[in-house]
């Protein structure tokens, strides 16, 4: 959530770098603004009139002891008047900060500087592209057929059980979901990562603060019930740890990961990109997340970016990395990377990670903030990555490894496999 005394001072700044998001409804600036100014207004009311009573209460008592008690009658009256117009201006301030704060919820994250403009998946820059993309023969399978002839995913039992886009992983195809969220595991957590399984419901104030709500209501299940929402991603509950939390300086950085199933409903989403595992509603992910001092998360950004290349390098498969556009980035993203590995069968690439800054826009609406080393409150700033997705990477792996005689594990996950050969 952005702050509204820098949208005051910053107003054609803001206006322009929303432009950068192609966000349309730039008029929520200036009633932003208006309705601060109403805030200000019924506070300064407030504010006088709570002051005048507390003044004459004190000199009604001092005409009291002086005998003067036409006077304090007469001020007894002005107090009991002045009374009567704390409360509705109490309620007056109640409705103005709501509303305010509503609007100021429906503002996206400005775009850092570094961001490039445009619209869509098309304008997004390649930063850097690594790996080799295999050379398949013609008879090479896409995944969707590859998980059937090893009998490693039932996709239509899975659409028995619940639907499209829960799929059933069997046999080795469970052995290997196990296996890459203990390596993804394992690797964050060698880079200073403390691991967290949590919960995969969270409620609204949760979502709220990571700003999945209002942004993503239509895209996350719900349960009405019990007024929880189903995790899209474990950004959502393992930032909420630190919500309403005071750190100190020498607390930062915090450097966090977590497992968890992460549910989508992906309205809209239709033909053959969703073929597979290419989107589910349903899938295992694995995420880092750091909240980290102000002055230094650019820098936690570059380290996260390399820590997810890595990864992608032990398993041995090509890929690139973007730096998305204004138009493509999320509600709550300054500054957002894409990683995507090459699926040779389907001749394409698939996206496997984002990560974002968020620079102050999540941890001010948690209100996750330290002292500095003079005592000052300031934000913190939070930034998350995937580390990685598996729906994907597991397609990639089957098709750019696929042989003969069955399908050849990168070497890091023959321990956790248990095996080199999917056969």
């Amino acid at each position: 959530m952005l702050q509204v005394q820098y949208i005051r001072q910053n107003r054609a700044a803001v206006i322009e770098r929303l432009g950068v998001k192609n966000f349309e409804q730039v008029e929520l600036v200036d009633q932003i603004i208006a309705l601060d100014d109403e805030r200000k207004r019924v506070q300064a009311e407030f504010d006088t009139t709570q002051a005048r009573v507390n003044s004459a209460s004190k000199e009604i008592g001092n005409l009291m002891r002086q005998g003067q008690k036409e006077t304090a009658e007469a001020l007894k009256a002005e107090v009991a008047t002045l009374k009567t117009r704390i409360e509705p201006l109490k309620a007056q301030m109640a409705l103005v900060e709501q509303n305010l704060y509503e609007n100021l919820i429906l503002l996206p994250n400005l775009p850092a500087a570094a961001v490039p403009p445009g619209r869509s998946l098309q304008d997004n820059k390649i930063v850097r592209e690594g790996g080799l993309k295999p050379e398949l023969p013609v008879e090479a399978l896409p995944h969707w057929e590859l998980t059937s002839k090893y009998k490693l995913i039932d996709f239509e039992l899975g659409t028995k059980i619940t639907g499209s886009g829960f799929p059933l992983y069997t046999g080795k195809g469970a052995k290997l979901q196990r296996a890459l969220v203990q390596y993804f595991l394992d690797f964050n957590t060698a880079a200073g990562y403390l691991e967290y399984l949590p919960p995969f419901l969270v409620n609204e104030d949760s979502a709220y603060g990571t700003g999945q709500l209002p942004d993503k209501e239509g895209q996350m299940y719900y349960t009405p019930a019990d007024d929880f929402y189903l995790i899209p991603t474990a950004e959502v509950p393992v930032t909420n740890v630190y919500r309403d939390t005071m750190l100190k300086e020498e607390d930062l950085p915090v450097k966090m990961t977590a497992y968890s199933a992460c549910f989508r409903r992906e309205a809209g989403s239709y033909g053959k990109d969703v073929r597979g595992l290419n989107r589910l509603h349903q899938f295992e992910k694995v995420e880092i997340i750091q909240i980290v001092h102000p002055d230094k998360s650019y820098d936690a950004l570059e380290a996260m970016v390399a820590h997810v290349e890595k990864l992608l390098q032990s398993l041995e498969l090509p890929y690139r990395i973007l730096l998305l556009c204004g138009g493509d980035m999320s509600f709550t993203s300054a500054m957002t990377y894409d990683f995507e590995v090459y699926s040779a069968a389907q001749k394409r690439w698939l996206e496997v990670s984002s990560v974002s800054n968020f620079e102050s826009f999540q941890t001010n609406r948690l209100k996750c903030r330290f002292k500095d080393a003079n005592g000052k409150t300031q934000p913190t700033h939070s930034l998350n990555g995937s580390s990685l997705a598996l729906p994907r990477i597991v397609a990639a792996l089957l098709e750019n490894n696929q042989a003969g005689e069955g399908i050849i594990l990168p070497r890091v996950l023959h321990s956790y496999f248990g095996a080199e050969w999917i056969m």
